[in-house]
């Protein structure tokens, strides 16, 4: 397993989460659940309750917070009343985390390929990616039939492949589990940021390490620079 950045192997692709990452979509995240409990006459969720459902898909959302999970018998139709309100409704109080435009625009200008993979649905990755970070990063990929979810690596495979990239020369960012497996997976090193919907005890329970975590989106330009990447 990668677990760490070579300082033999320059870093000139960078694979981006979405949620908790990039964009803090918690609020929409969770009216849209909510819009779909209310539908079908079952409790609502706290913003903190969706905050630990989230990061495997919405498939896998709607399974924890629905009583039964898939063994639902509503489970389908409760899952497509949550997308389709999503869909509509996903720009409505989501944005970039503070300072995420400006590191983006400074890696872009150093020359650095970037991407983003995320297991919310493609259609939605790809409104968000349109509208916040099409001048910056060149792919966006989301959940979509044939390529497996994360944290199984295929998302990141086919987003290297579009990059024409080499996940040797690859850091993967992301804030949760769900990333440090998707990047173990790959294999690829993993760069965990703490302003996202995991906190730092969370993370380094997941396996994370503090010399590979970063506490603002300003930090990883002086990281990736820093020549001191031996364990």
């Amino acid at each position: 397993m990668t677990d760490k950045i070579d300082e033999k192997n320059v870093i000139d692709t960078i694979v981006f989460d979405l949620d908790g990452t990039l964009l803090n979509t918690l609020e929409d995240l969770t009216d849209s659940v909510n819009h779909a409990m209310r539908q079908f006459r079952l409790p609502e969720h706290t913003i903190e309750e969706i905050r630990t459902f989230v990061g495997n898909g919405a498939a896998r959302l709607i399974e924890r917070a629905i009583p039964l999970g898939r063994e639902n018998a509503a489970y389908d139709e409760i899952l497509n009343a949550f997308r389709q309100h999503y869909q509509e409704h996903c720009e409505e109080k989501t944005g970039p985390y503070e300072g995420v435009l400006k590191m983006l625009e400074q890696l872009h200008g150093e020359g650095y390929r970037m991407a983003i993979v995320s297991n919310k649905p493609d259609g939605a990755v790809k409104q968000l990616y349109r509208k916040y970070f099409a001048a910056w990063v060149q792919a966006a990929i989301g959940e979509h039939p044939g390529v497996e979810k994360k944290p199984a690596p295929d998302m990141v495979y086919q987003a290297l492949a579009e990059l024409n990239a080499d996940a040797v020369h690859a850091v993967y960012v992301g804030d949760s589990e769900v990333d440090l497996q998707t990047a173990a997976n790959v294999p690829m090193p993993c760069i965990s940021v703490m302003w996202g919907f995991r906190t730092e005890e969370e993370l380094l329970a997941a396996g994370a390490e503090e010399i590979h975590m970063i506490r603002t989106p300003q930090e990883i330009l002086p990281y990736l620079r820093r020549p001191e990447q031996e364990e």
